[in-house]
């Protein structure tokens, strides 16, 4: 409100009136922002700080952001070898004239998909950067895709047409493992994006029918979620990904050049809206995508109260229980309201109705999880600040865990399952990650409030201590249930006994 009257000010004033204050505060004119169009962005300083690593890439620079780094330079030789061999693949030079000539009309559409203008790269430098970068993506996803398709051994020729022959051994980065994996976690990192659009019309227009084989038969699409599959918790959930995603292009008409307009989207349907908004912008989003739950039109709300610990919610009878099928957002508390009273029978097989279950996607924890989970948050804070879904996943998540303890329990539950040195390790890594991170509702209050209010029920923790010491699994169960039986046996027979003499 303070920046719209202050330019209201500036407009009453006369001319001479604002040349006068010109001269006392020298304003030059500023290019105005279109954030209608952004999706790019430079992760914010307040993140970044905590773990610039988790946001930078260690091999390869994709668009403008990261282009002048020296320590990338040497696979900027490799992109290069790649344009050469999608050179070849093509044989149509056509059809790459024309493609470059729609980068060339389109590059000012295309800066404003990023946060930063880069006034210092020159038009042509900067439709030749995307080219390349475009192009070399394009290359490396069809490579993953054919030589997985066809079981590829080491030596084994890879023939797009019969002047183009490559071999397995001679790509540097499909036959070393490390670095393969390293490449796709730099082409996922925010910083490191170009347009999603541009990669799809370079394989609508120039990519040869013969590379359009059925293993890809849906388009780019397919070719980037078989390549980032790895980052797929729940492989299940990529068929829907697909789905959801092709629905977006031909509804939204995404890759025709509608985007480029800054028309507003249709939000008359909570399922329409998630149509129209959630269009993939680069590969960040499309990762985001494999996480998103399945019911996102979902209300978002405050929950009264934090979230109590793991091991809190279990001394309270909360049952934690994996599924390996759900997305990754998708979590649920559910308990029957009079059974659930009845905790200490929800050991016993088959009665799972008794019990109050805090469902959780399994949730795999290594090395590269930190660096994706950053970049979904930073890209949420920056462009989906109304729908911050994993943003409160996160949070969530940082609030059953406190410390080790916490960890110790969800991973004797499977509910999480690491490959870090220790239990330890993973509860500084949940608990760093919200840090400046900044939210005003979340997704899970409903399930936030109904937790709390089963921990607060004196009930439910005196039902939880009876299953935990007496019915924590069918042998403690049936050892309890046999002993109760035996006094009750050794009442009546003593009641009997009293009878008979008197």
């Amino acid at each position: 409100m303070a920046h719209g009257s202050n330019t209201c000010e500036y407009s009453s004033l006369s001319e001479t009136e604002f040349e006068m204050v010109k001269h006392i505060i020298d304003i030059p004119k500023l290019e105005e922002l279109s954030l209608s169009e952004c999706c790019i962005y430079k992760v914010p300083y307040n993140l970044r700080k905590v773990n610039k690593d988790a946001y930078t890439p260690q091999w390869i620079s994709i668009g403008p952001i990261h282009l002048a780094k020296e320590e990338l330079e040497p696979m900027q030789e490799h992109k290069k070898r790649y344009f050469h061999d999608f050179w070849k693949r093509v044989s149509n030079e056509q059809d790459m004239k024309n493609y470059k000539l729609y980068l060339h009309t389109n590059e000012e559409a295309i800066r404003q998909c990023y946060a930063e203008k880069f006034p210092h790269i020159a038009k042509e430098k900067f439709v030749d950067m995307i080219l390349l970068d475009a192009v070399f993506i394009m290359e490396l996803l069809l490579r993953n895709c054919s030589w997985k398709s066809k079981s590829s051994k080491h030596e084994q020729e890879y023939k797009p047409t019969k002047s183009f022959r490559l071999r397995h051994c001679d790509d540097l980065i499909l036959t070393q493992s490390w670095l393969s994996r390293d490449i796709s976690r730099d082409l996922i990192l925010l910083e490191n994006q170009i347009p999603f659009y541009v990669l799809h019309k370079l394989y609508q227009d120039v990519v040869p029918c013969h590379d359009k084989k059925k293993e890809h038969a849906d388009g780019f699409v397919d070719l980037a979620v078989e390549y980032f599959a790895f980052y797929d918790t729940q492989m299940s959930s990529s068929d829907e990904t697909k789905l959801v995603l092709k629905k977006n292009q031909s509804r939204t008409n995404y890759f025709s050049g509608s985007l480029l307009s800054s028309k507003k989207p249709d939000n008359k349907s909570k399922n329409k809206d998630r149509f129209d908004k959630s269009t993939t912008r680069h590969f960040t989003d499309l990762i985001r995508y494999f996480y998103l739950p399945t019911d996102s039109g979902r209300d978002s709300g405050c929950a009264l109260h934090v979230l109590r610990t793991a091991t809190k919610l279990q001394d309270s009878g909360v049952s934690f229980e994996k599924d390996v099928k759900r997305r990754l957002l998708d979590i649920t508390f559910e308990k029957k309201p009079i059974l659930s009273s009845f905790l200490c029978f929800g050991c016993l097989p088959y009665l799972k109705h008794f019990k109050a279950r805090f469902v959780i996607p399994q949730l795999k924890v290594d090395h590269t999880t930190e660096c994706v989970l950053r970049n979904l948050i930073a890209f949420e804070q920056c462009h989906y600040p109304e729908k911050p879904y994993i943003c409160n996943y996160v949070s969530l998540v940082d609030s059953l865990i406190h410390t080790q303890h916490d960890v110790e329990m969800l991973v004797e539950k499977e509910v999480i399952v690491h490959e870090l040195g220790s239990d330890k390790e993973v509860a500084t890594l949940v608990n760093g990650l919200c840090k400046h991170v900044v939210t005003n509702s979340t997704y899970y209050y409903k399930t936030i409030n109904e937790l709390n209010k089963h921990y607060q029920n004196a009930w439910n923790r005196t039902m939880a201590a009876l299953w935990l010491v007496y019915f924590r699994d069918p042998w403690r169960a049936s050892s309890t249930v046999v002993g109760i039986a035996v006094i009750v046996f050794a009442v009546f027979q003593f009641l009997r006994a009293v009878r008979a003499l008197f």
